[in-house]
């Protein structure tokens, strides 16, 4: 109200004005000045009171109300903008599925279609004698079937059968329980890794083809993870999954490996430590104990068959290899590697396979045992063991080097490949001078060692040299490389571990004061002049070891029995205590 009247002052101060300035009388025009004064003096007081009244009450209220139920609304439409993408992202994976679905369908009606319309088309064309002679390959075809399905009836009744083809389906089915079975053929396990996948090359050529028609058929087994007694339905490459935009890991570390034979072993390659009388007489029995007691086939060293069959006619039983391209298809015809001796002696077991290597059954005759965990008094009852599985094993893995000298036009042309499975160390030889050494990984600088060389170790090699110069103890189960420096001529150079995928590459660079030298698990020493380089990266095939126990008791035996880990007095319980 107070606002009203002061407009309204104003407005009839303003207008008095105005009517009294257009009418240019000078008598009025004298007094306005005053009644200007006490309308301004008003409209003042009416502002003053205007300010001196509260706010009016319930706007600020409202005010707010509003605000909330905006917020509300805003919520609302935002559940409904995400159900809504939810939903169409939803509706896209099963439009997906189901063109897949269609898809294949398709394909395998044209296949059928396909196949119709040639029988179709031979019938019509063929004669009434021909006709008979399609009738008489049929039949036996259709009696055969019959025959397998009967089969399958019975192995599934029994148990026996491994396949995920139920007898309805076989039934129902016969195509895809025939699928099934190729499958399975393919691939001794859908969640575990098979002995032709760890094994095999995969390449036939016409040496192969004479073997297995000289030696009988190789033993396949499977490899399945586990975790403190209860089997894993994990597959050996699930181990990151991606799922509904989660991402996962598995505990792959937590869990072991196991072996199991699917088919009886029936030829051993045992290899002896040269020089050792106890190991002769060992290796002599251990030959005459499989051969008599498991009707196995025995290949040993043609060095350890001279020794047989000079102590003994009667082990004219014994194979051996004659050249190296012999050695090359050993992997193809036995089932087992037996070592008597220490890790030198699995190191040679594992040179002698350039690829797939046979489960590796070591027995512990040296000085150390890091890999070796078997004694040889109880022998018989560990490969009894052994040949019944399962049994645990150690996935070895192993490093394979290329050379590459100055000289070549391209990086094809290369010494190698060269095997490890402890480590390949590159060190200053014979010169005065420290190594100059260029370190790269997948094309990206890592660093320049300047010093003693540089150890490049498998974790199981972490154990053996990469150790002395430094460098920490990995579980051999682990993959990754361990980058060791020896001797670094640096405080702040310490040692790495680089994951399993890496390519390292290492180069004698052209201002080197001295040549370097490579050796491979302490043999086959090469020497690398100034531009020649050393690729190494993971080799595809790893040695697998038997286990007594398991993989990490195993591990954790050998570095408190073999380096006496952490072992010291226990701190005496008299003395001053917390209160």
């Amino acid at each position: 109200m107070k606002l009203s009247t002061l407009s309204a002052v104003s407005y009839e101060g303003w207008g008095d004005k105005k009517t009294l300035s257009g009418q240019g009388d000078a008598s009025v025009s004298c007094s306005q000045p005053e009644n200007g004064l006490i309308d301004l003096f008003n409209s003042e007081k009416a502002v003053q009171e205007l300010l001196q009244q509260p706010p009016v009450q319930g706007i600020d209220d409202h005010l707010i109300e509003f605000s909330e139920a905006l917020r509300t609304v805003a919520k609302a439409l935002r559940r409904v903008s995400e159900g809504k993408a939810s939903a169409q992202a939803e509706a896209a994976e099963w439009k997906r599925k189901y063109e897949l679905e269609r898809a294949r369908n398709l394909q395998l009606e044209r296949k059928g279609d396909g196949i119709c319309t040639k029988l179709q088309s031979w019938w019509t064309q063929a004669s009434p004698d021909n006709a008979m002679g399609i009738i008489k390959l049929i039949l036996p075809c259709i009696l055969c079937w019959e025959i397998w399905k009967e089969q399958n009836r019975r192995e599934l009744s029994s148990g026996e059968h491994n396949g995920d083809c139920s007898a309805e389906n076989l039934t129902n089915q016969p195509m895809m329980c025939n699928e099934a079975r190729k499958q399975s053929e393919r691939c001794c396990g859908k969640h575990g890794i098979c002995s032709h996948e760890v094994l095999h090359n995969g390449e036939i050529d016409s040496d192969t083809e004479m073997v297995n028609n000289k030696f009988m058929r190789k033993a396949s087994f499977k490899l399945s993870w586990w975790c403190k007694g209860e089997k894993s339905d994990q597959h050996k490459h699930d181990i990151v999954s991606f799922e509904r935009g989660n991402i996962t890991t598995a505990e792959r570390s937590s869990k072991q490996i196991s072996l199991k034979w699917e088919s009886h072993p029936q030829t051993v390659l045992i290899l002896t430590k040269p020089n050792s009388t106890s190991v002769r007489i060992l290796c002599a029995d251990m030959v005459r104990w499989l051969r008599e007691q498991k009707k196995m086939e025995i290949f040993v060293e043609p060095r350890v068959k001279v020794e047989l069959m000079t102590e003994s006619p009667n082990f004219d039983f014994v194979q051996t290899w004659k050249d190296d391209k012999e050695t090359l298809l050993l992997h193809t015809n036995v089932d087992l590697v037996v070592t008597l001796g220490g890790d030198g002696t699995v190191l040679w077991a594992a040179s002698l396979f350039k690829g797939p290597v046979p489960p590796v059954v070591p027995f512990s005759l040296g000085s150390l045992g890091f890999m070796t965990p078997f004694h040889s008094e109880q022998y018989r009852e560990c490969l009894d063991s052994i040949l019944r599985g399962p049994f645990s094993i150690t996935l070895r893995h192993r490093l394979q080097c290329h050379v590459i000298r100055d000289a070549a036009k391209s990086e094809y042309e290369s010494e190698g490949p060269i095997l490890v499975l402890n480590e390949v160390t590159i060190d200053r030889g014979i010169s005065s001078f420290l190594t100059n050494l260029e370190c790269y990984s997948d094309g990206s600088f890592v660093t320049c060692v300047q010093g003693d060389g540089l150890i490049l170790s498998t974790t199981s090699g972490s154990t053996a040299y990469s150790l002395a110069a430094g460098g920490s103890m990995v579980h051999p189960q682990v993959p990754g490389i361990l980058f060791t420096p020896i001797c670094p001529h640096s405080l702040s150079f310490r040692p790495l571990i680089l994951p399993e995928h890496v390519t390292l590459r290492v180069q004698v660079p052209f201002n080197s004061r001295g040549h370097a030298w490579a050796s491979f698990d302490g043999k086959d020493r090469r020497q690398l002049a100034p531009g020649d380089a050393l690729v190494v990266s993971m080799a595809p095939c790893p040695v697998p070891t038997a286990c007594q126990v398991d993989s990490t008791s195993d591990f954790l035996r050998s570095i408190h029995d073999g380096l006496h880990w952490n072992l010291r007095k226990t701190q005496s319980f008299e003395g001053p205590r917390d209160l």
